[in-house]
């Protein structure tokens, strides 16, 4: 059966350079670079050599970058280590209803377990947070306010500029996650989001999975979450891990700076594709048509299910999904849609296509063939029998 992929959000294949470059870390190059011995420092200099290339990337510090295991430990340091070291100065977070489950969830278990308040912002039609919004929420006793850079479900865009320069301002931190910005929209260097924390993460930019970052403006130090040695300055225990560590630095030079995710070559084919939703009854394209990720199509159907949706386009060989491949296979009810102000029975029907470099015209013709079939039929299946 043929592939068509259509999940680069969810992830995207390493690629065969970035291999290349880890290759040696996975054979000769074995050493802990903790260990003082010659093998030892030869693993520590690679080691201090890589964060030199992503300082570099990101023109900041070798100081303000942190490795860690992907976007969710990122997530996780920033929110729950930024809340602990900073308690004592108030105990009141911020964030947006379309956030991550890796960022809601923490907020939900310092809310829930550990006394802090919480005031999470809306969002509009579009699932944009508006920053009038923000100021409004913003309290004396403010520490910490995250809202992602672009959202992962519909591709939505928020002001994070805007964001972070009220908030520092105010005096309070900002971090955003930026694990589906990188490679997909301009970057200068990590600076033009003005925040405080900023969470990376490689296998969305044709990088290995299990590598990541957190970019920590100085001299902000969040408590550790993981507990043991003194890796990362003290900010992440645990035996670096050289060979995603050079996966991800490698990606990070050669998808960053001029998008892997060409807006020119992608743009016109997501448009194609939007079209041919828009054709089909009861489908509704959900998100921004103009501040989004120029890779990313999202869309529910009247009287049908993600599920139903996503088995069909799968038995056509096309993998797509229902937003966050972190929630894959759950029957809850989009949480993105729902803060769009859609009905649940909507929230339960969404469908994301995400395209990537290699998707090309035949691929999205061959979609766009085969989606009024597909719909229909997961319609029909949900549709009760007459008298029922």
């Amino acid at each position: 059966m043929r592939t068509l992929y259509f999940d680069y959000n969810a992830t995207t294949p390493l690629d065969p350079a970035v291999r290349k470059a880890m290759l040696p870390f996975l054979g000769e190059i074995y050493g802990n670079p903790s260990s003082v011995h010659h093998v030892g420092r030869r693993a520590r200099a690679l080691l201090d050599e890589a964060r030199d290339r992503v300082a570099n990337v990101f023109r900041c510090q070798p100081s303000e970058v942190v490795f860690t295991s992907g976007g969710t430990e990122s997530n996780n340091l920033a929110i729950f280590g930024t809340a602990r070291r900073l308690q004592s100065k108030g105990r009141h977070l911020i964030t947006s209803a379309v956030e991550h489950h890796a960022a809601i969830h923490c907020f939900d278990y310092l809310a829930k377990r550990e006394g802090f308040s919480v005031t999470v912002l809306p969002v509009d039609g579009e699932g944009r947070v508006c920053v009038a919004s923000l100021a409004q929420a913003l309290r004396p006793d403010t520490i910490l306010v995250s809202v992602m850079a672009a959202n992962n479900e519909i591709g939505t865009l928020q002001p994070v500029a805007e964001l972070g320069t009220l908030c520092r301002e105010r005096g309070v931190i900002f971090h955003t996650d930026a694990a589906q910005w990188f490679g997909k929209e301009p970057f200068t260097d990590i600076h033009h989001f003005n925040a405080d924390l900023v969470s990376v993460c490689a296998h969305k930019f044709h990088g290995p999975k299990g590598a990541g970052a957190l970019f920590i403006r100085s001299p902000l130090k969040p408590d550790p979450i993981i507990f043991g040695g003194g890796h990362e300055n003290e900010r992440r225990a645990g035996t670096e891990n050289l060979a995603i560590i050079i996966g991800l630095t490698e990606a990070l030079e050669r998808f960053i700076l001029e998008p892997v995710f060409a807006r020119t070559q992608i743009q016109p084919l997501t448009e194609r594709l939007l079209k041919s939703v828009e054709a089909c009854p009861g489908a509704r394209v959900v998100g921004s048509r103009l501040v989004r990720l120029a890779n990313t199509l999202s869309f529910v159907v009247e009287g049908a299910d993600s599920i139903g949706l996503l088995a069909g386009l799968d038995l056509e060989g096309i993998c797509a999904s229902s937003g966050s491949a972190c929630s894959a296979g759950s029957l809850k009810p989009s949480h993105v849609v729902t803060a769009l102000g859609l009905k649940p029975r909507l929230a339960h029907s969404l469908v994301r296509l995400s395209l990537g470099r290699e998707t090309t015209e035949e691929e999205v013709a061959l979609v766009g063939q085969v989606l009024p079939a597909v719909l229909r039929r997961a319609q029909l299946v949900q549709k009760p029998p007459n008298g029922v």
